[in-house]
């Protein structure tokens, strides 16, 4: 371990998953709005931050919301019978050209950047994934499995790989080719020293349950594997604590000053998955009878045509997440790290799960911001009830802005930017009481601005319920017989198994 009498060079590195890339709306695109960069930007003067970029083609393997804002742009304000199939073809023709383009079609995805960047988030990665996923695995992987258009299969091939290679190396040459996450992190310690480390990981050892909608168990013979060659949806408890307790040896030996930890919020809380009762009463008692699709209607559900999971199942993930959490409080107390209560704090705003109540109040900085801008004004009533919550984003007809929702993004599984913003206050609220020295607060007019889901939300989500039903067409609705809609496609990107 370094002498930390001299301040170490590096002050905020992070190795983690998409909830730390700043993934959202189905794609990872602006990385320097994720908590972390948010967090860097709290420090004065502002340290060295590098992030990799994927605005391009408003990134990888689709932003939904550019999606939506491109079709209204298109076609207007709703969708008519008519227009299906000239929207549909628009739908394909523009994401023939994203795919292309994260395929190497257009031009070498390759940059010169000689250091590793300091978040080396992957969407995606389990806990394992830190030291088993490398650029040279993924390319062989990609060149193994080659591209291919059908409508099928609408979004980029292998995009998560394709994402790992550009932030494990973004350069694709072959010096730090066979580097991982934990790799890259050592050679920064070398490099003058880590003083903040940031592991964010355990969300996608279990967050493909609610992805596929089935719960297959981890089995001992195929821990450590390489994504596409695990058959399983969620890892066993103790097949858990055996990949976190190899984590925690490796972070270990890389020497970082703080380490920082989260526990893991449910799964039967994002709207990723909708809650729906037998006899589709509003009425429940912590859970529903089934869980579906987001796009499907509670009037419309039948659970012999619709994939859903059970409130068994539903109990089942929430067990197994407690278990996941004991975990990691129990090893970050051993290796004296401090754990960042996310778990907690996000069970406490989940508005639909708790019958309408939020249990914890939003802060007084995140109230006073939402007030302050002419966009977010109303969703601060005079009661300051606070109107985000967990729910799937929905917009008043008759206003065009947010009434309820604004957390979660439009792929339901990941935070809006102002989502990211209430991560990134957890953490600060963590870190500040471990002992790290922030400067200034979050900027949270600065966040509530970036955020033009919410501030601006697209036209077409007035229509969500007609907007669902076009995005999720499969073959025997639309008249272009589209295989697989592409709402499945995009939550099948979070499942790597082949």
């Amino acid at each position: 371990m370094l002498n930390f009498g001299k301040p170490p060079k590096h002050k905020l590195v992070v190795i983690g998953d998409s909830l730390s890339q700043g993934f959202k709306n189905g794609g990872i695109y602006r990385t320097d709005l994720s908590f972390p960069a948010m967090l860097a930007r709290c420090f004065e003067p502002t340290p060295d931050f590098n992030l990799p970029s994927f605005t391009a083609q408003a990134g990888i393997p689709i932003n939904m919301e550019v999606l939506v804002r491109g079709l209204h742009e298109e076609f207007g304000d709703t969708f008519e019978w008519n227009e299906y199939v000239p929207a549909s073809k628009h739908l394909i023709s523009t994401l023939k050209r994203i795919k292309k383009y994260w395929e190497g079609g257009f031009k070498d995805l390759a940059i010169h950047q000689p250091t590793p960047y300091h978040n080396q988030s992957i969407w995606g990665m389990c806990v394992s994934d830190s030291w088993v996923v490398n650029a040279h695995k993924c390319k062989r992987h990609v060149t193994s499995n080659k591209p291919h258009f059908t409508i099928f299969d609408m979004l980029p091939d292998e995009a998560m790989y394709t994402t790992a290679r550009l932030v494990l190396n973004p350069d694709l040459g072959e010096e730090y080719a066979k580097h991982s996450m934990i790799d890259n992190a050592h050679r920064m310690q070398k490099d003058g020293g880590i003083e903040n480390l940031i592991v964010c990981l355990g969300h996608n050892n279990i967050v493909q349950a609610v992805t596929n909608l089935s719960l297959v168990w981890s089995e001992h013979e195929s821990l450590y594997s390489f994504p596409s060659d695990r058959p399983y949806t969620i890892s066993r408890p103790e097949h858990f604590e055996l990949e976190y307790r190899a984590l925690a040896e490796r972070i270990a030996r890389i020497g970082a000053k703080r380490v920082f930890v989260p526990t893991l919020p449910y799964l039967t809380i994002p709207p990723v998955i909708r809650g729906v009762n037998e006899d589709r009463t509003k009425s429940h008692h912590g859970y529903f009878d089934y869980y579906t699709r987001f796009w499907v209607w509670d009037d419309d559900f039948n659970p012999e045509k619709h994939a859903h999971i059970t409130k068994e199942d539903a109990i089942t993930l929430d067990l197994t997440i407690d278990r996941y959490n004991t975990i990691i409080r129990t090893v970050a107390k051993e290796y004296g790290w401090a754990v960042v209560p996310m778990g907690r704090r996000i069970s406490a705003v989940a508005r639909r799960r708790l019958g309408g109540e939020v249990l914890r109040p939003f802060s007084a900085p995140v109230v006073e911001a939402l007030k302050n801008h002419e966009l977010t004004s109303h969703m601060v009533p005079s009661d300051d009830n606070v109107l985000l919550s967990t729910d799937y984003l929905r917009v008043d007809k008759e206003t065009g802005k947010v009434i309820k929702g604004g957390i979660f993004s439009l792929d339901g599984l990941h935070p809006t930017t102002i989502g990211y913003g209430l991560m990134a206050n957890v953490y600060y609220e963590t870190m500040r009481q471990a002992g790290v020295d922030f400067q200034k607060p979050l900027d949270w007019n600065a966040i509530i601005s970036e955020d033009t889901l919410v501030t601006n939300p697209p036209y077409l989500l007035l229509e969500l319920r007609k907007l669902m039903r076009f995005l999720s067409m499969g073959r025997n609705e639309s008249a272009l017989n589209l295989g697989k809609n592409l709402l499945s496609q995009i939550l099948d990107t979070f499942s790597p198994r082949d």
